[in-house]
């Protein structure tokens, strides 16, 4: 079978079997480790797994025609993900990805209104389902651990104050937020730094419920949040920040990105790009990933966007990166998810729960075994906008920390 020649080239070390669709059994590995087992109950699997393995092994997942008979979807993909993490990639993958890298600036391809489409495919889903597995700050992007054992509530909110420290943000300055999600980090920053914000998303259902928690928190006349595209917002900003949106700028569309950056910001202004991208160089979005669960999105290497920010006259001012935080953030999500599993099931369906269980474990490896990172870029039009080392950062956050204190 086809599939068992490929999982053979793959799988060196710990133990996999694999039951095929005729029922013969097959094991791979040096017969080490817990051992993990998969089943397949269509015949059709055993080519489809084997020359389009990214794609199909989650649609398998999906489709109930890939099971587990011994461990975990995680034990699984650990096995697979760390086992291709030592090895050369097998020629089938190898041209899959080229392939995929050749096409990825026309998948790439985010006009306006194919962005606000991309965005609603994912943002626009029940709002229950967010409150469910996120925090409850509604916080969707990686967090800081100052420790691995911080809550998800903890990291998250250091994740708000550390951002805030690099944007050395004073009383009165204005302050753009581009993707701001449901507002979280737009009303943290009005509460805590005195400046006003305001927030850009593409998603109805995120800007519907960010204007309700700015008129709760009795911030309207500080924190608005519009409806609107990055490329169609005019004016002049102190402060910019982005966390979590960069993802979905697309290649094509990066050189437009920095020069709006720097066309809105002031002349001793400071931005912050907060951004998944890639240790190991430039590559291409999975394609399960992209089809499912993020269309257009590509999570880009460090090497794909400093250049451009070369060229449009920005400073970087610093780069900070985070190596294993958003493996840390998703776990959270991932037992959060499964510990509401029965009520999201009932939301939406049982496919769609393995859907997102493929997703959040999947992407949770992409950081422990698959190079992904997390990277906080500081910029500035002016060399002489921020001090010259970064003991600020950790001063911002202990003021901030005590004026918290004082407030309690």
């Amino acid at each position: 079978m086809l599939f068992a020649r490929f999982l053979r080239h793959i799988i060196r070390q710990g133990t996999l079997k694999l039951t095929d669709a005729a029922g013969r059994t097959w094991t791979f590995g040096d017969g080490t480790g817990k051992p993990v087992a998969i089943r397949l109950h269509d015949k059709a699997l055993h080519t489809r797994l084997a020359l389009k393995p990214e794609l199909h092994v989650g649609e398998a997942f999906m489709d109930g025609t890939l099971t587990l008979d011994e461990g975990t979807l995680y034990d699984f993909l650990f096995l697979a993900t760390e086992n291709l993490a030592h090895i050369p990639e097998p020629p089938v993958m190898s041209a899959g990805r080229k392939l995929e890298h050749w096409l990825r600036g026309l998948r790439q391809y985010n006009p306006v209104a194919r962005s606000r489409a991309n965005v609603a495919h994912h943002y626009d889903l029940s709002g229950r389902l967010y409150d469910l597995f996120l925090d409850e700050d509604r916080q969707y992007s990686c967090a800081y651990f100052m420790q691995p054992g911080d809550s998800l509530e903890t990291a998250q909110h250091n994740k708000k104050r550390h951002i805030a420290a690099k944007l050395l943000l004073q009383p009165g300055q204005h302050v753009l937020d581009i993707g701001c999600g449901w507002g979280g980090l737009a009303l943290y920053l009005a509460q805590t730094a005195g400046v006003e914000v305001t927030g850009l998303t593409l998603s109805e259902e995120q800007h519907k419920v960010a204007q309700e928690r700015a008129r709760r928190a009795g911030l309207s006349d500080r924190v608005r949040f519009l409806l609107r595209d990055y490329r169609e917002e005019t004016g002049r900003y102190d402060r910019i920040v982005s966390v979590g949106m960069f993802e979905h700028v697309g290649i094509n569309q990066y050189d437009t990105f920095f020069r709006q950056v720097q066309k809105l910001l002031a002349e001793d202004g400071v931005a912050l790009l907060h951004s998944i991208g890639r240790s190991d160089g430039p590559g291409a979005t999975n394609p399960w990933l992209r089809k499912y669960i993020f269309p257009g999105g590509y999570s880009p290497a460090l090497s794909e966007v400093l250049p451009i920010v070369e060229r449009t006259g920005l400073f970087v001012t610093d780069v900070e990166i985070l190596r294993l935080h958003y493996a840390y953030t998703l776990r959270h999500w991932r037992e959060r998810f499964e510990a509401s599993r029965d009520e999201i099931r009932q939301i939406y369906d049982e496919r769609f729960c393995r859907m997102w269980e493929f997703y959040l474990v999947g992407c949770e490896l992409a950081f422990v075994n698959q190079g992904h990172m997390v990277f906080q870029m500081q910029m500035t039009r002016d060399l002489k906008a921020v001090p010259l080392t970064r003991d600020y950062i950790h001063e911002w956050e202990s003021r901030a920390d005590a004026r918290a204190d004082i407030a309690a």
